[in-house]
């Protein structure tokens, strides 16, 4: 296991984590407004947010099998840095081209060589961070935070830029921040790789873990909060522009979110030593079924938005947090990279795919307020798989050793 590592040491991390969540959040908020701008239907711009989702199904893993296998682990710097350079370059082509076949083509190359930085990131913090008690989830919460200011920047500065400039400079702003992701992945440390911590026990693979019950319960309840959220995440800005926001209300709207999911990855080492884990994941999970019934109800209210949108510390932040800390107890040692892919393909990935689609399909037909009720319901149905994960976990678990009992910023499970 790891030992405990000197602060400085995970600040290039950080960086990384900044740099990457400042280009996710300008993209996310603002390229359905520009695809809007180049003339794409709402079904149109729905399908290409899938996009993302339908390559975290497979690529992921490609990337995180390779760094797992690549001189065990040893390489995951070289790939990070070679997926960077990509979305740069590819980038480019946004501020030429416009055309949709194009554009497809391009967001298409920036998604499958994005889709690999994060999990290759994620699994080198956890091996850096993982002790004999577990993931360090206050430590880990303090690296993580960094990705969530440079998202709140991102998006509320990116707010008040397009609005002077017009939605058209969105490229120009994606290429500087792509830019900026790969300087900070060229700052990584050689050693920020090393081998992994130990090997899966004899006789146990990743297919074996991942057939355990509690943990294909847990990758539902993963599976059904993400499907909730993707309502969010690629029609949220589509939804206030139609209800008469500005972009600086878009903006602001956004950020609300990522201010209080600040707040909780930089206390959570504080949160995670009274509840467990699996706890964590339940909790999340019914906070989301209120988040979207309330925004199906009274979701143009501004004050009902601040409201729902405040909620996002629990729904993402804490179900995040559980989330690495349980795939890095399920999953240590040779089997972290690939555990860390699995996290993003079967959460991420295939609920993400799933809800661009029907999130377009529904809106279109229905309306936005049918596509969050709908939300509210994958909400539902996520709360009965993680609290039956959360059952068969506590059915699986030995007492812990006294020493381990609220032990403070470490993970706890059951």
């Amino acid at each position: 296991m790891s030992t405990r590592e000197p602060p400085g040491s995970l600040v290039p991390f950080g960086a990384l984590g900044f740099a990457y969540f400042a280009s996710i959040g300008m993209f996310s908020a603002y390229a359905p407004l520009w695809f809007q701008w180049l003339g794409y239907s709402t079904l149109a711009i729905g399908t290409i947010a899938s996009m993302q989702a339908w390559t975290r199904v497979v690529v992921p893993y490609g990337w995180s099998w390779l760094g797992d296998h690549w001189q065990h682990g040893a390489r995951r710097v070289e790939l990070i840095r070679t997926a960077c350079a990509v979305i740069v370059l590819a980038s480019l082509g946004l501020l030429m081209l416009h055309d949709m076949v194009s554009v497809v083509t391009i967001v298409l190359l920036i998604y499958v060589t994005n889709s690999g930085v994060m999990p290759l990131c994620e699994t080198a913090i956890a091996q850096r961070l993982t002790t004999p008690r577990g993931l360090d989830v206050g430590r880990y919460g303090r690296v993580r935070v960094w990705g969530s200011i440079g998202f709140v920047l991102a998006v509320g500065l990116g707010g008040s830029l397009l609005q002077m400039t017009g939605i058209d400079a969105l490229p120009a702003f994606l290429v500087g921040l792509f830019a900026l992701l790969a300087v900070t992945a060229w700052r990584l440390p050689r050693d920020a790789t090393a081998p992994a911590d130990g090997h899966a026990a004899v006789g146990v693979g990743i297919w074996h873990t991942l057939r355990q019950p509690p943990v294909a319960w847990f990758f539902a309840g993963v599976f059904f909060i993400v499907l909730a959220h993707t309502s969010l995440n690629a029609f949220l800005s589509l939804y206030l522009d139609s209800a008469g926001y500005s972009k600086r209300a878009v903006g602001a709207l956004w950020a609300v979110p990522v201010a209080v999911e600040i707040a909780f990855f930089w206390t959570q080492g504080h949160w995670f030593a009274r509840w467990s884990a699996h706890t964590w994941m339940l909790v999340a999970a019914a906070t989301t079924v209120l988040r979207f019934a309330a925004m199906a109800a009274l979701g143009s209210s501004w004050p009902l938005l601040v409201a729902t949108q405040s909620l996002h510390a629990v729904t993402f932040a804490a179900q995040h947090a559980a989330s690495i800390s349980i795939v890095n107890h399920h999953f240590p040692g040779a089997l972290r990279g690939r555990g860390q892919a699995l996290y993003s393909t079967l959460g991420w990935g295939l609920s993400g795919a799933l809800g661009g689609v029907a999130g377009g399909a529904i809106s279109q037909r229905w309306g936005f307020e049918a596509m969050f009720a709908g939300a509210a319901l994958a909400g539902l149905a996520a709360t009965l798989c993680c609290r039956r994960s959360r059952a068969l976990q506590a059915g699986n678990e030995v007492s812990p050793a006294p020493h381990e009992e609220h032990s403070p910023g470490h993970s706890s499970f059951g």
